[in-house]
């Protein structure tokens, strides 16, 4: 943070016209995505001091609607699993997941009320739901990508952070150019994936999950169990995607400064590197045919219940795991990470929402609703 420089955009701000209803709120930025005035180095020793000519696409939208831009957030090695200096605000002790580690904890600290992440496998509703903050990941593909670095081009997804779901749909309005849905009367028809791995949730992740979809029952909500079949393989399939894209995406990096990689990172590249080019397309054919299903069954609901993370944030030496994630990034759906309640240790757990493609409004509208109603009868959705 230039704390200087900060000054000087909110004092040429507060002489200008409002431009957004995010005019002069400050933003932080993962240090994966590129500004012209502040160093973007990838958690790397590789990028120390790499200072770019200009800013990514989503900065340059968001200064446009009159935010300040405060400074860059922590993200792990090149946004993958190496874990990164930053501790999860609710205990030092515990991740605040990953990669968009200081983006997330920004927010459930107070630093800013807004900043930017992305997400490649569960890479910002993880973090959300590790450190108690609302989040989204957009439909793939409806936020530009321009002077982010890639890490798997098929799957990265710029996302946002925020401690509200307003200032959430306030900020995707600026960076996807869609207007707010209208409000949403409801009651919703509401599918609860509890997934195959349901085993593999703690007790009091299952326990907030099924409260929350009680919860949603008794304001009027249909609420019906949903399996997907494929969900297990596409989470597979994720994985086999990843791997190919990124050895690629870091072949210069891997290439001529293996030593400044961390082992963790390396081994994951040449994993990558042993994934053939049928293999690959074969998988992606897999995940069109997953996207078309997932189409027709947001003709029976209006979102998705299921989890964000297998509990609460676990220690440091891990970021947590991308179980519950990698396939919906995959089938590029919208996802809403919203805050739930507190785990007996302390730490925040919350649910995932999960839209129709491209209906990233109405996602937002119907977590505004579903947070307005739960825990309007004491079962929960405390502000964390």
């Amino acid at each position: 943070m230039n704390r200087d420089a900060a000054l000087v955009q909110a004092r040429v701000l507060d002489r200008m016209p409002r431009r957004s209803r995010l005019h002069g709120v400050p933003v932080g930025i993962k240090d994966v995505i590129d500004t012209f005035d502040y160093p973007t180095q990838y958690n790397s020793p590789i990028y120390d001091d790499y200072q770019p000519k200009a800013d990514a696409a989503c900065v340059a939208l968001l200064r446009r609607a009159g935010c300040v831009i405060l400074g860059k957030t922590v993200t792990t090695e090149f946004a993958n699993i190496q874990p990164a200096q930053t501790r999860n605000p609710w205990n030092l002790e515990h991740t605040p997941g990953g990669s968009s580690s200081g983006s997330a904890a920004a927010v459930a600290d107070r630093m800013v009320p807004l900043s930017l992440g992305t997400q490649t496998a569960g890479s910002t509703i993880r973090p959300a739901s590790y450190c108690g903050t609302f989040a989204i990941k957009p439909s793939f593909g409806s936020v530009s990508r321009t002077g982010v670095k890639p890490l798997a081009e098929s799957l990265d997804t710029i996302g946002l952070f925020a401690r509200s779901p307003d200032d959430l749909e306030a900020a995707t309005e600026i960076l996807t150019g869609r207007l707010p849905a209208a409000s949403v009367d409801g009651p919703p028809r509401v599918g609860f994936c509890r997934t195959a791995n349901w085993d593999k949730l703690d007790h009091a992740m299952q326990g907030a999950l099924v409260a929350f979809t009680q919860s949603l029952e008794r304001a009027g909500a249909t609420v019906k169990d949903v399996e997907i079949a494929t969900l297990d393989q596409l989470s597979a399939d994720h994985s086999t995607i990843m791997g190919f894209e990124s050895a690629r995406a870091l072949a210069w990096e891997s290439a001529a400064f293996p030593d400044k990689l961390s082992p963790a990172l390396f081994q994951r590249l040449q994993a990558g590197w042993a994934v053939s080019r049928d293999q690959y397309d074969a998988v992606r054919s897999n995940a069109g045919r997953g996207r078309e299903a997932l189409r027709e069954l947001f003709q029976t609901f209006d979102f998705l219940v299921t989890p964000s993370a297998s509990g609460a944030a676990p220690l440091l030496a891990t970021t947590g795991d991308s179980l519950f994630n990698r396939a919906w990034t995959l089938l590029g759906n919208p996802c809403l990470a919203l805050p739930l309640k507190r785990a007996p240790n302390g730490l925040p757990l919350g649910v995932q929402l999960v839209g129709a493609l491209e209906n990233d409004m109405a996602l937002i509208a119907w977590a505004k609703w579903a947070r307005a109603r739960h825990g309007a009868d004491g079962s929960g959705m405390q502000d964390l």
